[in-house]
């Protein structure tokens, strides 16, 4: 067959992109659609001060015209350090509107780990609410050159510190026109955010999102927890983990209303659940657990159904049990940061309804299926890069692969190299597949205990620890034994209203629920460090067990 005779595709043949059928995927188009189509509906609510999405969506084309006449454009990193507040909020499409990057900064970091951020992401700008003034002002110091500085000064901050910058937020944004033309970006791979890991060693990740990814993990979350328009969100997530799990993106794309809060207690999220009709709000089981130990007096009714999406470590069955007990309805999903937050849910199937709360509860505890957005999910043996047998036993390590995963570490090829090896997103959680196909978790691969050869779940551990009456959190990690090698040491926190208990008493009742060389050998009472965003800092806990 000669070149002539080639058939022709005719689906090809002529049609061809422009810019009447192909334009770069955003999450920028959202806001300019709520603003439209719902002008007048509550946006962000925070104290005293309420915007409608006309409003928002102003303010934040007066933000992007103000960084715009700075000279900030693609390319440029625009640094915030806020609490959930609505000024964080305006920056997440402030600042893409401009085309440069968002680093939303870890309120919870050090001098020294923010420093390196505002250098390693490259920040022109810094955004910072006066609240933490005595953390950044070092900050400053350290970095070698000059940043634009704007301050943040919150009415509802009960602690103000030192101004840093040449203005207020909101001067700032009186610079600025609310008619600002903005461009979408005109590839939808362009990076829209840079978040940095909360790393346990050394110096943290950078990890770059881009528009595309941003736009399908938003409507992700949509069809993930089946989400109708005009939702009231509280805001218990960090908006600076992982873009507060592209949640300020998806309310845009919904008009739901978003209700900032500076501090998240037990108090603080009764009070929002009946003042503000609360209908959905995420957190880690940390935020869970708040809330089923909130004392009485912290407590206010509420008649509306609450559905709490929650992550990070993986929840115990009986936090979840709980939840359902007291009316909300809690969707288990599962993520990190290098796949925009949460790629993984749990989706509930209608059989398990007739099952009782205990078995839902721990079938919810799974990890489960990957979202509608994320291309494929698997747990394989990272050396062969071949999928482990579904039977719910043999451990593997899970592996991502789609659009939502991010385009790489900045600044950093042999990581990204790395974490992309085989042409999968390896994550470095291990954990089995069920029959099902639904995803379980058993621990990050430098957590798991190897006790006489034998592989030990600190999970596994932590969820019969989670089931005594008189335990808040548990953490569970390896202890040096010169026996065993390892056996599992615990770290305990108990509730306020707990009776006394012994460690003796805690390892007997692990040894009635499991098998026995799975049981603690040590059990330590105190509290437990934890991450800003609610993870166990097992790092430290891993130190602390090297003691005799």
């Amino acid at each position: 067959m000669n070149a002539s005779t080639v058939p022709v595709n005719p689906f090809e043949t002529d049609l061809n992109k422009n810019p009447a059928n192909h334009a770069a995927l955003t999450p920028l188009g959202f806001i300019q659609r709520a603003a439209l189509v719902h002008p007048r509906h509550p946006a962000v609510i925070h104290g005293s001060r309420r915007y409608t999405w006309e409003e928002t969506y102003a303010r934040c084309r007066r933000l992007a015209s103000a960084l715009a006449a700075r000279g900030i454009g693609e390319g440029d990193t625009v640094a915030v350090m806020a609490a959930n507040t609505p000024e964080l909020y305006e920056a997440h499409f402030g600042v893409p509107m401009t085309g440069a990057v968002l680093n939303a900064l870890n309120t919870r970091a050090d001098s020294a780990t923010l420093a390196f951020c505002l250098s390693h992401g490259g920040a022109r700008v810094l955004i910072t609410d006066r609240e933490f003034a005595d953390l950044m002002g070092p900050a400053l110091k350290r970095v070698e050159r000059e940043i634009i500085v704007i301050d943040i000064d919150d009415p509802e901050a009960k602690v103000r510190g030192p101004a840093l910058g040449e203005m207020d937020y909101e001067a700032f944004l009186e610079t600025g026109d609310p008619d600002f033309a903005w461009r979408p970006p005109s590839d939808e791979w362009q990076a829209i955010s840079l978040n940095y890991t909360s790393g346990t060693t050394g110096d943290p990740k950078g990890v770059v999102y881009h528009h595309r990814g941003a736009y399908l993990l938003a409507t992700g979350n949509v069809l993930a927890w089946d989400l109708a328009h005009h939702p009231v969100y509280l805001w218990t997530l960090p908006m600076f983990h992982c873009n507060g799990w592209c949640f300020p993106w998806t309310m845009a794309a919904i008009a739901g209303t978003s209700i900032c809060v500076r501090q998240v207690t037990g108090e603080t999220v009764y009070a929002a659940l009946s003042e503000h009709k609360v209908t959905h709000f995420c957190g880690a089981p940390i935020v869970l657990n708040m809330i089923v130990n909130a004392p009485e007096n912290e407590r206010r009714p509420f008649d509306q159904e609450v559905k709490v999406m929650t992550a990070a470590a993986p929840p115990p069955s009986s936090t979840l049990e709980a939840m359902q007990r007291m009316g909300f309805r809690v969707t288990h999903v599962y993520g990190l940061t290098e796949v925009y937050g949460p790629a993984v849910v749990c989706s509930w199937q209608e059989e398990w309804d007739d099952l009782p709360v205990e078995e839902q509860a721990s079938l919810n505890a799974r990890q489960g299926v990957r979202y509608h957005v994320l291309e494929g999910l698997s747990v394989m043996d990272p050396e062969t890069m071949t999928p482990v047998p579904a039977d719910g036993e043999t451990l593997g390590e899970v592996m991502f692969r789609g659009n939502v995963v991010m385009k790489g570490y900045l600044k950093s090829k042999e990581s990204t190299d790395a974490a992309f090896a085989g042409g999968w997103f390896h994550s470095g959680d291990l954990g089995v597949m069920h029959p099902d196909g639904y995803l379980q978790l058993k621990d990050r691969s430098k957590d798991i205990i190897i006790s006489g050869g034998e592989n030990i779940s600190s999970i596994e551990v932590e969820n019969v620890l989670h089931r005594h009456p008189a335990v808040l959190l548990a953490a569970v990690v390896a202890k040096p034994d010169p026996k065993w090698g390892e056996t599992p040491c615990a770290f305990v926190e108990l509730k306020p209203s707990a009776e006394a208990v012994t460690a003796d008493a805690m390892i007997g009742f692990c040894r009635a629920n499991l098998a026995h060389y799975k049981c603690p050998s040590k059990v330590v009472f105190g509290e437990i460090p934890k991450t800003s965003t609610g993870k166990v800092q097992k790092f430290k806990l891993r130190e602390k067990a090297q003691t005799p």
